[in-house]
């Protein structure tokens, strides 16, 4: 799973650069797919019924599942890209979210969105613990974007509908886990469990729809959302995102978490 973990994360890496004013998002997903194949996996994203790209790209009011086509991108657009990929039967699933243009085209709100949403995926991570509860990740979430928005002096939404998951042999398994607080307290996390953290925010209301084409979700009143992800493997010794370059090491440590790669 690191492996395939790396891969994802090498990818993203390649397309976050390729982002610019002018790229369509079906040259993104093009970039992607070439890249995942070249480097000895496949994409896992076709391999869910009725998709058959590499990436999920969403722009600006689209959350989740965008789906690549010929639309242009523009300077200060929000871009989240949300990508999969199997190695010999293992699967890595992660999400960033970007600016075309960079930061200096970026309108402060969103900078604002994107970094939140980013702390509370890291938030979520930390508390990932064997002997502890799954969904004290969905408790973390939710106090780290209230805590964002607090110091943004406005109430964020976290997204509801669509949740992280458990995640190996194939890329959505049970249990799910909840970006929010839930009555219930959730199985028990063991050492080796391995599961995707992706939390989703938008800048106003929390409800969400879905276009014509089934897939791609928007925000119903319109405003941004960022979208980050991570696959984690958890054990005893502490933890390991399998989908960041550094393993999650700077992110986790500024946290106070115990980071334990295998290697």
């Amino acid at each position: 799973m690191r492996v395939a973990g790396l891969l994802v994360a090498r990818t993203l890496e390649v397309v976050s650069a390729a982002v610019a004013e002018g790229v369509t998002t079906i040259e993104l997903d093009r970039l992607a797919e070439a890249h995942i194949r070249d480097h000895g996996g496949r994409p896992s994203f076709p391999e869910v019924p009725g998709y058959r790209h590499t990436l999920c790209t969403s722009v600006n009011e689209q959350v989740v599942h965008g789906i690549p086509g010929e639309r242009v991108l523009r300077a200060g657009d929000l871009l989240s890209i949300d990508c999969g990929a199997i190695v010999a039967g293992w699967h890595g699933d992660a999400a960033v979210t970007v600016i075309v243009g960079g930061p200096e085209a970026a309108r402060p709100e969103d900078l604002a969105l994107s970094r939140a949403t980013e702390d509370s995926l890291y938030a979520g991570i930390a508390a990932l613990q064997v002997g502890k509860r799954l969904y004290a990740v969905g408790e973390a979430v939710e106090a780290s974007i209230e805590a964002s928005g607090e110091r943004l002096g406005r109430d964020l939404g976290i997204v509801e509908d669509y949740v992280g998951h458990t995640i190996g042999t194939e890329m959505h398994q049970d249990p799910q886990i909840f970006n929010y607080a839930v009555r219930t307290r959730g199985p028990m996390v063991r050492s080796g469990y391995t599961g995707a953290i992706e939390p989703m925010v938008t800048w106003g209301s929390p409800d969400t729809d879905v276009l014509a084409d089934g897939w791609t979700v928007v925000t119903a009143d319109g405003s941004r959302a960022a979208h980050w992800e991570h696959t984690v493997a958890v054990r005893d010794e502490g933890l390991w995102v399998l989908t960041a370059v550094d393993g999650g090491a700077a992110r986790l440590a500024a946290l106070g978490a115990r980071f334990a790669p295998l290697s």
